[in-house]
């Protein structure tokens, strides 16, 4: 009595490899077109046609009808190609945000040099005119609180920031 139920067994196990290898071989393809084209990546709809096929071996005797496997195969791939969309979302919803992209060295040395050349430059303008352009650009002060700092007149702050910046013009050429 045994034996008989695990021929019967054998059977039953037989008739769904049979079965399964003769539906992966007529639509394994079109099955794998349509997750690709569900979950846009050829990878993860291999993966869902393939579990699509695992999952309808293991339910092959709880399978009402046996010839509508293939629709069992479909809405499975549709299912679990969803599942994939959903867990996608959910990943891209708490994936930490991308930095910026960071300058890179040279950058920062190159940068360091000009500062550097105008720093220099700026050592060998007048005293009057290096207070006006350093208030100015560097402290971003108006001209009226530049000539109450310097103890000059508006007019006197434009003159002086004028000429220096001609001056740090002509420097920084000649050095370049």
């Amino acid at each position: 009595m045994v034996a008989g139920a695990s021929a019967a067994t054998v059977t039953v196990e037989w008739d769904a490899d049979q079965a399964v290898t003769q539906l992966y071989a007529a639509h394994y393809r079109p099955l794998v077109r349509l997750a690709t084209l569900l979950v846009r990546d050829f990878a993860t709809a291999e993966e869902v046609v393939q579990d699509a096929f695992v999952a309808m071996h293991g339910a092959w005797r709880r399978l009402r009808d046996p010839n509508k496997a293939l629709s069992y195969l479909r809405q499975s791939v549709v299912n679990r190609a969803r599942s994939v969309l959903r867990h996608r979302a959910v990943v891209e919803k708490h994936a930490p945000k991308a930095l910026p992209d960071a300058p890179s060295a040279e950058h920062g040395a190159l940068g360091e040099l000009e500062r550097a050349a105008v720093i220099e430059a700026l050592r060998t303008l007048p005293t009057r005119q290096r207070e006006a352009i350093v208030l100015r650009y560097y402290g971003d002060f108006s001209e009226a609180q530049i000539a109450d700092a310097m103890g000059i007149s508006r007019g006197a702050v434009k003159s002086h920031t004028a000429r220096g910046i001609s001056a740090l013009r002509s420097v920084l050429e000649q050095t370049t």
